[in-house]
């Protein structure tokens, strides 16, 4: 990094904002090296964490940059853009959903990109860049693109349109999904590109919102049917905690499972509350619960990491 880009990278800290970027691999080292070296084109846009799950089939990259403002405090540019761009091409390059199978449910190649306004980001910065990406990938890779949350003019659900394009319908042995299953004309007209699907590449969802974290809570069973009886009473569809989503998927070699819960507003119903519902069910089908883990870092520490990893680059170049 040149003193140019150094000094305006350190000038616009309190501007930050979080893109986490899944795919539908984790297998394939090949292809993720593949996306992880055009993740690195530009040094501005600093991949913060990686997880990687293999019974999944999945994977998710967390970046962090700046956002610049006009005069009249508009955001205007953010190397998210272009690093994002450059990784969803490495995507599609690299890997082939009808080539795909795993246990966690998917819609594309790049399943989900969605953004959060980190320190003095505001979500309207969030939700400008999350419709530029989605406007470049729709028109560059002419695959269709759904936005969501604070990116969308009505603010719709990003469950909302997985449940019309029957994402949480497994098409394999009752607990896999694998290729594509969808007609390749869509019900819904996407906001971004064509209404067909191409189906080596998929559906992409664009999104932006507060803060959401993502924990999983492994059950002691190997019947997927409990594990998803569990998680229709968790989750706030099911009548149970608000503002929490759960899907009850298999995971792991031995055909374990565990519960995957969206926590929607992590200030308000955190990881405590949602294991302890779950234990209290899990208790009821006779089963006990593993600990429950994050698959991510929290705001404050994902920062943490973006400075140092700014800093030491800086002192490097």
């Amino acid at each position: 990094m040149d003193f140019y880009h150094a000094s305006k990278t350190m000038g616009n800290q309190s501007m930050l904002i979080c893109c986490k970027f899944y795919i539908s691999e984790s297998r394939n080292r090949a292809a993720l090296d593949v996306i992880e070296q055009a993740s690195k084109l530009d040094p501005e846009a600093v991949v913060v964490n990686k997880f990687e799950d293999r019974a999944y089939n999945r994977s998710r990259y967390t970046l962090v940059s700046y956002v610049v403002h006009d005069s009249t405090g508009c955001p205007t540019y953010s190397p998210l853009q272009q690093a994002v761009l450059a990784m969803t091409g490495a995507s599609f390059g690299a890997i082939n959903l009808e080539n795909h199978s795993g246990a966690h449910p998917r819609l594309g190649v790049v399943d989900d990109i969605i953004f959060h306004p980190l320190a003095l980001a505001s979500l309207d910065d969030a939700a400008w860049l999350a419709r530029a990406v989605a406007a470049d990938i729709g028109n560059r890779f002419q695959v269709p693109v759904y936005l969501y949350a604070a990116a969308h003019p009505t603010g719709r659900a990003l469950d909302s349109i997985r449940r019309k394009l029957g994402y949480y319908r497994p098409n394999l042995m009752g607990s896999q999904w694998a290729g594509w299953a969808l007609p390749e004309l869509l019900p819904e007209k996407p906001d971004q590109g064509p209404s067909q699907v191409p189906r080596a590449r998929g559906i992409v969802t664009v999104g932006a919102r507060s803060w959401v974290a993502t924990y999983n809570v492994p059950i002691m069973s190997s019947d997927v049917s409990v594990a998803r009886r569990i998680a229709a009473m968790v989750s706030a569809r099911g009548g149970g905690l608000p503002t929490v989503q759960t899907l009850g998927l298999v995971h792991g070699e031995d055909a374990s499972t565990e519960i995957a819960c969206m926590l929607l507003e992590p200030n308000q119903i955190g990881a405590d509350r949602v294991h302890k519902r779950v234990e209290m069910l899990a208790a009821q089908e006779g089963l006990d619960v593993e600990k429950g883990y994050f698959t991510d870092f929290s705001p404050e520490m994902i920062i943490e990491r973006y400075m140092k990893l700014i800093t030491t680059s800086t002192t490097l170049d």
